[in-house]
């Protein structure tokens, strides 16, 4: 990982793989490409700089743009983060979570096949240059849903319920393509809910801190009791980290952090911890196609890899829920628009 592409870094989970990136001993150059969509935040990145490290402001689906920046930099490490990610608005808008989750990652694909090949001319060229690496970071929203037993593993068959999830699927079944037909050197991630600092205020953990510090009403979709595995943002930052240094070319590996919860476990945690009623619960008409659980078995990467989730999921959340109490100026500027002045 000399030279790293990072796609989407501006989100929450690509800026903190940004901070995690920079951490890295050897790394020349790190190329954060975002397109700064509703989801993209440059307050993300406040005070992150230096010269190792680049933003551009582009669009994955942008072949020559994408093919330039290889040309520019020389990357051998590409990690796609971008992506369309929020269910609700794959419901109401399917067709930019299908160019931007599956074409995108074909043009990225394609960019790194070209720049790496050993044999240009040759249209199913297997020879690439050492030590190069593309990374997809994906969901396990891939999976579909599960019944009250049992964990999704790499071999789970792919069944999703949402415009959202089959873009996903789609684009993991692309890149997978071309590490069967090209060769392509390619892993891909599938992680559970993650949770942290800095995550879009219109997902569940972030909303119901705000809507509790409020004292809002808090809308739960159906009974509540739709179970998710949670991971700390900085727990997956490592596992790509850790699949990008020794995993398998061609391989999936699964990311959980063995921490189910029922949706409503987390909004009544996140009402003690705020010393608010449990009153403020208001429960509202279910979503479409809403998976009823998710949970990840991550005993290959654990037994590969070596690596576990470390973060305790109590201590994860009461430190998530004390720093959005702690940065209101960070939500305040997302909820005002002003974090999109001068995009």
């Amino acid at each position: 990982m000399r030279r790293v592409l990072l796609t989407g870094g501006a989100g929450f989970i690509g800026s903190q793989l940004v901070r995690c990136l920079l951490a890295e001993e050897g790394l020349e150059k790190l190329v954060n490409l975002d397109l700064l969509t509703y989801a993209g935040n440059p307050d993300n990145l406040a005070g992150i700089a230096g010269s190792r490290y680049r933003f551009v402001r582009g669009d994955i689906r942008d072949g020559a743009l994408v093919e330039r920046l290889f040309e520019e930099h020389g990357f051998d490490t590409v990690i796609n983060c971008a992506a369309e990610s929020h269910v609700d608005r794959s419901i109401a808008d399917p067709q930019v979570f299908v160019t931007t989750n599956v074409v995108g990652t074909q043009v990225l694909l394609e960019a790194a096949r070209n720049y790496w090949s050993l044999v240009p001319s040759d249209s199913r060229c297997r020879e690439y240059r050492p030590g190069v690496r593309y990374l997809q970071v994906s969901t396990d929203e891939v999976y579909g849903a599960l019944g009250r037993e049992g964990k999704f593993c790499e071999e789970s068959p792919l069944a999703p319920s949402s415009p959202y999830s089959a873009a996903k699927a789609g684009a993991d079944l692309l890149v997978q393509a071309y590490w069967r037909t090209y060769g392509l050197p390619v892993c891909i991630t599938r992680c559970s809910n993650n949770y942290g600092p800095r995550q879009f205020p219109e997902k569940l953990i972030p909303r119901m801190i705000l809507l509790a510090g409020q004292e809002r009403p808090l809308p739960i979709y159906g009974s509540g009791l739709q179970v998710r595995d949670w991971i700390h943002v900085e727990d997956h930052c490592a596992g790509i980290l850790t699949v990008l240094r020794r995993g398998r070319p061609g391989e999936v590996y699964n990311l959980g952090g063995d921490s189910e919860r029922t949706n409503l476990e987390i909004v009544r945690l996140i009402l003690e911890e705020l010393g608010k009623p449990e009153s403020l619960l208001a429960h509202v008409e279910d979503r479409p196609g809403h998976d009823w659980r998710y949970a990840m078995d991550h005993g290959k990467i654990t037994g590969e890899l070596g690596w576990a989730p470390a973060v305790p999921f109590e201590a994860g959340m009461r430190e998530t829920i004390r720093w959005y109490v702690e940065h209101p100026a960070w939500t305040e500027r997302i909820l005002s628009g002003e974090y999109r002045q001068g995009i």
